[in-house]
C-alpha cells in the first residue's frame, strides 16, 4: 500500500466509526426517552450500524 492509500484507509475507518457512535448514542438517547420503544429502536440502529459498517468495508477494500 502506498502512503495516500493508508491515509484514505485510515478516514475511511475513523469515518464509520463516528457514524456507529453517533448512532448507539443517539439510539440511547431514544431508549432513555421512550423505554418501550426500545425493541424498534435497538432494531433500527443494528441496521443502520450493519450497513455503515459495510459500505466502511467495501471502500477499504476499493482503496
Amino acid at each position: 500500500m502506498e502512503i495516500p492509500n493508508i491515509i484514505g484507509a485510515g478516514l475511511i475507518v475513523i469515518g464509520a466509526a463516528l457514524g456507529i457512535g453517533r448512532i448507539g448514542g443517539s439510539a440511547m438517547d431514544a431508549i432513555a426517552r421512550q423505554p418501550e420503544a426500545s425493541g424498534k429502536i435497538q432494531t433500527a440502529m443494528l441496521i443502520a450500524a450493519a450497513l455503515i459498517e459495510g459500505i466502511g468495508f467495501a471502500a477499504l477494500f476499493a482503496s
